[in-house]
């Protein structure tokens, strides 16, 4: 199986508020710094990935990041008038309000219409090979098996014609491990490793892409080794000297917290890499104890990955 780095498409995903955009954003910056030439896609156009790199509002046609990735955010009235224009050599001038409208009416009735036009986007530029890696900040994990099971609802629609042949190398695409790849972030928290564990089993059962591998965002370090602990709360026990004052309650109470924070988070991680199937990669990604963001946050991410992946 082809290492996380090496897929042309990889699509971040995870429960709301885990962190999968500073994750999208890293994977992003770290492959563009190992000589590619990478898109970063933002799906639901909320501007956030468009911040991890310091740039302003960022539309349809994509932005290019210095000595970083190019930025785009999807517009589905856009990537509609683009595969008029590509795939059907239909021209189109100024807005396309009305076939928008009746694009919407069928989307409304036909499940996977809506969301053909973002996978068919990514995938197309996959196939076009305008670009060495594609990552995707997606949907998040309520949402995101939509649009991986988009081709394939299109294909339980359509038996024949132009529509039918384009979904089938857009699932030739996502079905390939060599060149797809969902990374499913989660953190250890009870809530979002459960949700991970039923996103991936979901995947699995109900698509033919890959999961490369889970990222857990804001793990905690190890505040004291094991000899170090016994002795800490030894000392916080006895509290000998001027250790004795008042003042140094809250040292003994935020060191007592952070250790309990931190193997709280050890045993959802274990829960966790237990629950996965056998051999699926985990990375364990270090809260940033810092007040860096945009590029800066970027990249002490894309370091951090570095460090797992590479």
């Amino acid at each position: 199986m082809p290492g996380l780095l090496d897929r042309r498409l990889l699509v971040v995903t995870g429960k709301g508020g885990v962190g999968k955009t500073t994750i999208a954003a890293g994977l992003a910056w770290l492959l563009a710094s190992r000589g590619k030439k990478v898109l970063a896609c933002e799906v639901d156009a909320k501007g956030d990935l468009a911040a991890a790199f310091e740039l302003g509002d960022v539309g349809f046609d994509p932005v290019e990041v210095p000595a970083g990735p190019w930025v785009m955010s999807m517009d589905t009235e856009a990537s509609l008038r683009e595969y008029l224009r590509l795939q059907l050599h239909v021209p189109v001038i100024g807005r396309i309000g009305p076939l928008a409208a009746a694009f919407d009416f069928v989307a409304a009735a036909a499940p996977g219409v809506r969301e053909i036009l973002t996978v068919g986007k990514l995938c197309y530029e996959v196939r076009a090979r305008s670009y060495d890696a594609i990552v995707v900040d997606a949907a998040a994990s309520g949402h995101v098996l939509g649009h991986l099971t988009a081709p394939q609802a299109i294909n339980d629609l359509v038996k024949v014609g132009l529509i039918r042949s384009q979904t089938d190398w857009m699932l030739e695409i996502l079905n390939d491990a060599a060149t797809t790849g969902v990374v499913v972030v989660a953190t250890p928290e009870e809530m979002p490793v459960l949700e991970t564990l039923e996103l991936v089993e979901a995947i699995r059962t109900t698509t033919g892409v890959d999961v490369a591998g889970v990222v857990v965002n804001r793990t905690l370090p190890q505040p004291f080794s094991v000899r170090d602990e016994a002795a800490f709360a030894a000392v916080a026990k006895a509290r000998p000297g001027v250790l004795a004052e008042p003042r140094f309650d809250g040292v003994f109470d935020a060191a007592r917290h952070a250790a309990a924070r931190r193997r709280l988070g050890a045993e959802h991680v274990a829960r966790l890499r237990a629950g996965l199937p056998e051999g699926m990669p985990i990375v364990l990604q270090p809260y940033l104890f810092a007040r860096a963001e945009g590029r800066r946050a970027t990249r002490q991410v894309a370091t951090s990955l570095a460090g797992e992946l590479v």
